[in-house]
């Protein structure tokens, strides 16, 4: 799988990635040539920040669909819940007018407004969503529709996870994941990698990046330009800073 990165272009997420991303492009190759299944749906589902928002919009992407949608809680900010069931309805039957389409359903929960202290959540999105998930599409119409969440027991309690044919675990990156993804960046010594992605082991891949560009401010800040240049490179003694003082912080 590729990711989108601010430091340097499309970096490569590890092997876990790869695998998920290469199984989902055969379900979108699915829906382009199948007859008898008109409705294909795939489920990521992982920690917070392991890139299931950013592999479901690439596969999105590399689709060429001609209408791909992304559904969050962030184009629904300030609608009521009927209207955000209004909102995600439209979604869908704009979908049905195109022969080719991609919907994705982005943190699931979030769109649910799930809270876990009850728990609490709507029902009437729920029940929107799950008579949406089991629409066939027209004749003529094929729909694939990508979902994420970070909550997959609570989806679970509500059936929803029952409607995807498909879902894959989408993991953190590991020491050698890291490792493929600050030789991408090439903003370390070679000889600092290594010590970088022991300590990014098991990291969710957006706060990595959020890491990698605190420190390439460097100490006094102003260095941004020149290690994204090439020019020079992260100290590996500043990073660690950096990296205990958000750790601290979390602590």
């Amino acid at each position: 799988m590729q990711k989108f990165c601010r430091l340097n272009g499309i970096v490569d997420c590890g092997e876990r990635h790869k695998h998920i991303y290469q199984r989902a492009m055969l379900l979108v190759e699915q829906v382009k040539v199948s007859k008898g299944s008109p409705l294909v749906t795939c489920l990521l589902e992982g920690p917070s920040g392991s890139g299931k928002t950013a592999m479901a919009a690439t596969i999105g992407i590399d689709s060429d669909f001609p209408y791909v949608k992304i559904i969050s809680a962030e184009t629904m900010i300030g609608l009521s819940e009927s209207s955000k069931c209004a909102r995600i309805v439209k979604v869908f039957e704009d979908a049905y007018k195109s022969q080719l389409s991609i919907i994705i359903l982005d943190d699931i929960e979030r769109l649910l407004e799930y809270v876990a202290i009850g728990p609490r959540f709507s029902n009437l999105i729920s029940q929107t969503l799950l008579v949406l998930l089991k629409r066939l599409p027209p004749k003529g119409k094929n729909l694939l529709v990508i979902g994420t969440t970070s909550e997959v027991g609570f989806l679970e309690s509500l059936g929803i996870c029952d409607v995807f044919a498909v879902a894959y675990h989408v993991p953190k990156l590991q020491k050698e994941d890291a490792k493929k993804v600050l030789q991408h960046l090439n903003v370390f010594n070679e000889y600092d990698i290594d010590s970088a992605a022991e300590a990014l082991h098991a990291m969710p891949i957006k706060k990595l990046y959020m890491l990698v560009e605190m420190a390439a401010q460097g100490s006094d800040g102003g260095s941004a330009q020149a290690v994204y240049s090439g020019k020079e490179k992260i100290s590996i003694t500043h990073f660690f800073d950096i990296l205990g003082d958000v750790v601290a912080t979390r602590v």
